[in-house]
């Protein structure tokens, strides 16, 4: 069914929000809702559970961690109370900007702490709270928003002044009934796309990583004569295939270093720094490169990166991405948080593709496990077993490997940007239906 305006609009009174539907009504948010409203339920025993939910419990798509809990003695003081049907809005960045807000429910005993970094919407009889939810969701309240932010770089927030004068777009509490129905509806059913979208993304992935094990583990050919790899927990590898420590097929194990005078010291051009952030298994990612000067550089030298590296993330979350280096630059440089390998007896590509395979990963988690370490060192990276067969053999893999995660890459691709355009669609969806643009009551009815 194709979604119309409404019969008759008028002014809005706001210059840069135009028209409104004849019917309704532009009031500023405080007389819809109160916000951060003070005051806190008394609570008998302190040792009574509460939902308690911290800035990373709360997602930008409107969920939160409902298992999330703490003893009301812990949280009573130093935390943001609320309770069922307030809406929680971040209001520092980049939190807000993200989207993150939510609409709670369901509390334990009723009673919610969180981050002192959301603002609190209680509506009233003028409001319903899905409404207000879906309200701080439109991109015209967040743009608006994001221009309106206070504090240094970083540390900016939005203002409770900014939030309770924002002007509201108001219609009747049944059509507002009406709205949410039809919203809930339809975002429903695209988000339920994009989660199947995603686990297809998932399989897709797991599908790739099973490729690359079979590929550096079994080789090509199915009939391959195989030999006991000597180590129980990999069995059987191709006959003439070699095992070898990996700091006996590489040159060089090192990572950077934090140039002196830390980031303060980047500049929009220059050297490129690769941080952890920049490398990822199906290649390097430099849209937010750091670049250092060439004086800095120089006294770099030693963590240079060359043409045919493999580079491997040795702390943080993202330990163990890595990827290798084709033609992307002239000069280059890492940080602490990178590691250069540099292939001397096996090819580089097929090194890359060993150590992303489950074998390498599997490799990489295991010495977390055993030594409770945030990082991985040279020496544990060094003693990393590698199977390989000749240089010949390898570089099949590779192109054999090339040609098939490309395929699977460009599907992931196309999936991907599928999930882009949903996101879009129901943000402007948000947006049209909020602002009166279309009018969905016979659609909701």
């Amino acid at each position: 069914m194709k979604l119309k305006p409404y019969p008759k609009y008028k002014d809005s009174g706001i210059e840069w929000i135009g028209e409104i539907p004849e019917e309704w009504e532009v009031r500023k948010l405080k007389f819809n809702c109160q916000v951060n409203p003070s005051g806190k339920k008394y609570v008998f025993d302190e040792k009574i559970s509460v939902t308690f939910l911290p800035m990373e419990a709360v997602t930008a798509d409107g969920n939160y961690d409902r298992d999330s809990e703490a003893e009301y003695k812990e949280v009573a003081e130093g935390y943001t109370y609320f309770t069922n049907n307030d809406v929680l809005l971040a209001k520092i960045t980049p939190c807000f900007e993200n989207g993150k807000g939510t609409l709670v429910d369901h509390l334990k005993n009723n009673i919610g702490f969180g981050s002192t970094e959301f603002h609190i919407l209680r509506s009233n009889s003028s409001s319903i709270p899905k409404y207000v939810y879906y309200f701080t969701k439109t991109p015209l309240f967040r743009n608006v928003g994001e221009a309106f932010m206070e504090g240094a770089a970083g540390q900016k927030r939005i203002g409770t002044y900014f939030t309770k004068n924002f002007p509201m777009f108001t219609p009747s509490i049944k059509e507002q009934n009406n709205i949410v129905e039809f919203l809930d509806n339809k975002t429903s059913e695209i988000n339920q796309t994009i989660e199947k979208d995603k686990r297809l993304i998932e399989l897709l992935k797991e599908k790739r990583t099973a490729l690359i094990n079979n590929a550096v583990t079994k080789g090509l050919s199915p009939n391959a004569k195989m030999k006991d790899s000597g180590i129980d927990w990999i069995g059987e590898i191709p006959e003439d295939w070699n095992v070898d420590r990996l700091k006996f097929l590489v040159s060089k194990i090192n990572s950077g270093i934090t140039p002196k005078g830390g980031s303060a010291v980047y500049t929009d051009q220059g050297i490129p720094l690769l941080r952890s952030q920049n490398i990822h298994f199906d290649g390097l990612k430099l849209e937010d490169v750091a670049y250092i000067p060439e004086d800095i550089y120089q006294t770099m030298l030693n963590s240079a990166v060359k043409r045919h590296d493999v580079l491997i993330n040795i702390t943080g979350a993202s330990i163990g991405r890595c990827t290798h280096v084709e033609k992307e630059f002239e000069k280059a440089n890492v940080n602490q948080h990178v590691c250069i390998m540099r292939p001397k007896k096996i090819f580089y590509k097929y090194l890359s593709y060993y150590l992303r395979s489950r074998l390498g990963q599997d490799q990489v988690f295991s010495v977390q496990m055993g030594t409770s370490r945030e990082g991985l060192n040279f020496e544990q990276l060094g003693n990393f077993i590698v199977f390989h067969p000749n240089k010949q053999e390898q570089q099949k893999i590779v192109q054999y490997l090339d040609k098939q995660t490309s395929k699977i890459d460009k599907t992931i691709q196309k999936i991907e940007r599928k999930i882009e355009l949903l996101e879009e669609y129901k943000k402007s969806l948000i947006h049209y239906v909020i602002t009166g643009k279309i009018d969905v009551r016979s659609v909701a009815a």
